[in-house]
C-alpha cells in the first residue's frame, strides 16, 4: 500500500464515529474515559461486548457483528490503514455494533475495565516463532494475564490459527496454568462436529489458507471452569 493511500485512510479514519484513537499517554495515565464505560457510553446499550485481537482488515469483526446484532464487537489493532476498511464497511451499513481502536494490545486492559468483556477472538496472529519475539505472542503469560483482568468470570477466549505451533504452544502454556479447555481442534473444517461460530466466518487469507490445504486449529479456552 503506497504513502498516499494511507494517509487517505488515516484522515478518513478520523471522520469515523465507530474509530477510536486513544494515545498511548492518555491510556497509561488513566485518562480513557470509555474504560469501564463502553456500553453506557459508546454502544448506549447493556449488550454484551467481544473482542477481536489483531483484527486487521476487520472482516471478521464485521461478519460477526452482522450475524449478531444484539451483541457489540471491538476490533483493536494498531495498524488503523488496514482496519480503515472494517470500519468503512460497518458505517456503509449502518452496523451501530461495531468499534475500532487503534492501539496496541499490550495496552488492552487500560482499555477495557474489569469483566468488561465477554469474549475474546485472536484470529490469525503471527506465531513469533523465533525466540526473542516470544514477548510479542499474543498468547503468552503476559498476554493472557492481561486477557483475564477484563474477561467476564464466564467469558472465554478463542484462538483460530493456521499455525500448529501457536496452537500447540498455546495448548501447552494452558495446561500448565490449569486453565480449562473447553475445547481443541487441530482441523476444524476436516472434523465434523467442529463448532459453528468458528467455521461460519472465513476471512481472505483464511479462504486461501485453505486453498493451499492448510489446516486451520481452533482453541477455546478461560481461566475457570467451562461451562457450556
Amino acid at each position: 500500500m503506497g504513502s498516499k493511500n494511507k494517509l487517505k485512510r488515516f484522515r478518513e479514519n478520523e471522520t469515523f464515529s465507530n474509530v477510536i484513537q486513544p494515545s498511548r499517554e492518555d491510556l497509561v495515565n488513566g485518562d480513557f474515559a470509555l474504560k469501564g464505560h463502553w456500553n453506557k457510553n459508546f454502544f448506549h446499550n447493556d449488550n454484551p461486548i467481544i473482542l477481536e485481537l489483531g483484527c486487521g482488515k476487520g472482516e471478521y469483526t464485521v461478519a460477526l457483528a452482522k450475524n449478531n446484532p444484539n451483541i457489540n464487537y471491538i476490533g483493536v489493532d494498531i495498524k488503523g490503514a488496514r482496519f480503515w476498511r472494517g470500519a468503512k464497511t460497518a458505517v456503509e451499513e449502518n452496523l451501530n455494533n461495531v468499534a475500532f481502536i487503534r492501539s496496541q494490545i499490550e495496552l488492552v486492559e487500560y482499555l477495557f475495565g474489569a469483566e468488561e468483556i465477554l469474549e475474546i477472538w485472536i484470529t490469525f496472529p503471527d506465531p513469533q516463532i523465533k525466540f526473542k519475539r516470544t514477548k510479542h505472542r499474543l498468547t503468552n503469560l503476559e498476554f493472557l494475564n492481561r486477557y483475564k483482568k477484563i474477561l467476564h468470570d464466564d467469558g472465554f477466549i478463542h484462538l483460530k490459527t493456521d499455525s500448529e505451533f501457536m496452537h500447540g504452544y498455546t495448548l501447552g502454556l494452558l495446561h500448565g496454568l490449569n486453565w480449562e479447555i473447553c475445547y481443541a481442534n487441530h482441523h476444524i473444517y476436516r472434523n465434523e462436529g467442529s463448532p459453528k461460530e468458528a467455521t461460519s466466518i472465513q476471512t481472505f487469507y483464511e479462504k486461501q489458507y485453505l486453498e493451499q490445504h492448510k489446516p486451520i486449529t481452533y482453541l477455546k479456552f478461560k481461566p475457570k471452569e467451562c461451562r457450556i
